[in-house]
């Protein structure tokens, strides 16, 4: 990568303690951080600045693929005193991707999250189920690490949150979310939108990279069905086909965990069935990462997810094996309202009593 004096304009934001993301005079608006340094770049398909991927080191779809998402590279929520300290040693099991002990998170007063313990393995496919306000967005922040506990104890990919380097944590998770969509340039090409994760950035600018990021960026398009879009403006995008160009971006740095918040919301039925089919594709791939969906409909969870965690106001209804989690009884508690699930093969529906 070559930024122009970009070294220099960084270490004037690390001393500034404003939170202003667009602090860095001289860059354009949709220009944007996650990893200023360009840490979180891995340069080829086998290459991953953490070593050798855990999934193995052999070119696959979905392997060496992932993203780091850029969720406010100055946005106030570092852990105060977690700069420069060396991180504590974590209990942790190397083999949980998330490890949340008695946590809770409280914002004005308001309790969002209240005493959550839940476990992630590194091959579970899990879905975060439950009505609107339940916490299910505050728990995906927790584990993206962009958000820490008021109480309690967050352990993210073997690291704790508040005693880490949540920046550099965040190199190794692929996020998907709304609020992240938004700030994707509606003029930037389709294949620059999942390209410009390589270095944690919003907006192409003077960066340049490499052949092997634009195969890898086409290589994803492609496995979601939208490579014939690369040349594509993004804001000319249907719904559905920016869904898909969110989730390529979220896997462009092979990502160890990877997070998507509500993909199917705003799709119709045609682009519903055909994103699900892409996230089963996805969840039975031996040497996809970790997953975490979180949705509002049993109807969107795809074949292949694994493990269900039902919330309601912050609190955890049920959680276990998605055959023991998705009863009637667990969903009429978390939704408040009677009803009846039924399963159909490998998909699940849900009505009123």
């Amino acid at each position: 990568m070559h930024l122009a004096g970009l070294d220099q304009q960084i270490e004037a934001v690390d001393r500034d303690p404003s939170p202003a993301p667009q602090a860095v005079e001289g860059l354009p608006e949709t220009f944007d951080l996650d990893d200023p340094t360009g840490h979180g770049r891995s340069s080829g398909w086998g290459e991953q600045r953490h070593g050798a991927s855990p999934y193995g080191g052999d070119a696959r779809p979905w392997g060496h693929l992932g993203g780091a998402w850029l969720d406010g590279l100055v946005t106030g929520d570092l852990i105060p005193g977690a700069a420069g300290a060396a991180p504590a040693p974590s209990p942790v099991d190397a083999d949980l991707v998330v490890s949340l002990d008695g946590v809770a998170v409280r914002r004005s007063g308001t309790a969002l999250l209240h005493d959550v313990d839940w476990r992630v393995e590194l091959d579970e496919r899990w879905v975060v189920l439950g009505p609107n306000g339940a916490g299910k967005t505050t728990l995906l922040n927790i584990a993206s690490g962009r958000l820490h506990p008021t109480t309690g104890t967050a352990h993210v990919l073997g690291e704790r949150i508040g005693r880490t380097d949540v920046m550099e944590l965040r190199t190794r998770i692929g996020l998907s979310t709304a609020a992240l969509a938004e700030r994707l340039p509606a003029q930037e090409r389709v294949v620059d939108v999942v390209m410009t994760a390589a270095w944690s950035v919003v907006g192409r600018w003077r960066e340049s990279y490499d052949p092997a990021d634009e195969a890898r960026a086409r290589a994803l398009l492609d496995q979601l069905g939208v490579s014939g879009l690369a040349e594509r403006a993004y804001g000319t995008l249907s719904e559905g086909e920016r869904k898909r160009t969110q989730i390529a971006r979220a896997l462009m740095t092979d990502p160890e965990l990877l997070l998507l918040d509500e993909p199917a919301a705003g799709l119709d039925l045609g682009g519903r069935e055909d994103l699900v089919g892409r996230l089963a594709d996805l969840a039975h791939d031996p040497d996809a990462p970790a997953l975490v969906l979180v949705t509002h409909h049993v109807e969107e969870i795809p074949p292949g997810f694994t493990h269900a965690l039902l919330l309601r106001d912050g609190a955890v209804m049920a959680q276990g094996l998605l055959d023991d989690t998705l009863t009637a009884d667990n969903l009429t508690k978390t939704f408040g309202l009677p009803l009846l699930v039924e399963r159909n093969g490998d998909r699940y529906t849900a009505r009123a009593a």
